[in-house]
């Protein structure tokens, strides 16, 4: 597929990767992607993950339902999850030697032109220093109004900013369907699409699970922002372990 090609790939991680329904964190998958970024590196390929889970991991810390959870009271949460989040990563990458950074994102980060163009050279410098930035969007200050409200969309964002040649939403599922998987048994699974028309958004249905805010709705609207800038994107099922090694050796 584009993964051999490509010198840069985005990888986007949701909430419900890193945590499960018990709200317990996902240890062995973690340390299996880390595997797979382990992998990317060996190969050359510079890595930026995009992940959610800051607020799931606050709530997680603080014991609190992420349900009903007011903005000002929720970006505090975010706060004290941005640490959680860093050391979960920081605790299965670090035996692998795989460094790591942090930079928060807003919407007006990527759409004022002289803040896009500060973002692509902290990732390049990143990139030359060997190191792999985890980018999550800045949910202890950004409002409703300048809120991307799901990192689908801030992922195809960062991978327009940093000239990526791919980016990788690993999901709970395996890409679009037909129809919704989860409660139609007739879905079928559409391998490739090379025109977003009227059709593909159609088919696109909005689903949201207790930690993650996104669907195939804004996984549709992230394919369009990588379509304009040349950037080929994978949906790939990333409940699996070693997700992105399972998705391209078979692909």
């Amino acid at each position: 597929m584009y993964l051999k090609d490509s010198k840069t790939v985005v990888v986007k991680i949701g909430s419900s990767l890193l945590i499960d329904k018990d709200k317990k964190i996902r240890v062995k998958w973690l340390s299996e992607f880390a595997k797979d970024i382990k992998n990317l590196k060996n190969l050359k390929k510079n890595i930026i993950i995009v992940s959610s889970g800051a607020i799931a991991l606050g709530c997680k810390k603080l014991k609190l339902s992420k349900k009903n959870l007011k903005l000002d009271k929720s970006q505090a949460v975010a706060s004290i999850g941005q640490i959680e989040l860093m050391n979960l990563f920081k605790e299965f990458f670090s035996p692998k030697k795989i460094n790591l950074s942090q930079i928060l994102l807003t919407l007006e980060d990527t759409e004022k032109r002289r803040r896009a163009i500060n973002a692509k050279r902290t990732f390049e410098n990143l990139f030359s220093l060997g190191f792999v930035p985890i980018v999550n969007e800045n949910d202890s200050i950004a409002t409703s109004e300048i809120k991307y409200g799901d990192n689908d969309r801030l992922a195809s964002r960062v991978a327009q900013i940093s000239g990526a040649d791919c980016l990788i939403l690993l999901s709970d599922v395996e890409g679009l369907y037909t129809k919704n998987p989860k409660i139609n048994k007739e879905a079928i699974l559409i391998k490739e699409i090379s025109t977003i028309d009227d059709k593909i958004e159609k088919i696109a249905t909005k689903s949201i699970s207790e930690h993650g805010t996104g669907g195939m709705k804004t996984k549709i609207d992230a394919a369009k922002v990588c379509q304009l800038s040349g950037c080929h994107m994978a949906i790939a099922n990333g409940l699996v372990h070693r997700p992105i090694t399972a998705t391209f050796d078979n692909s």
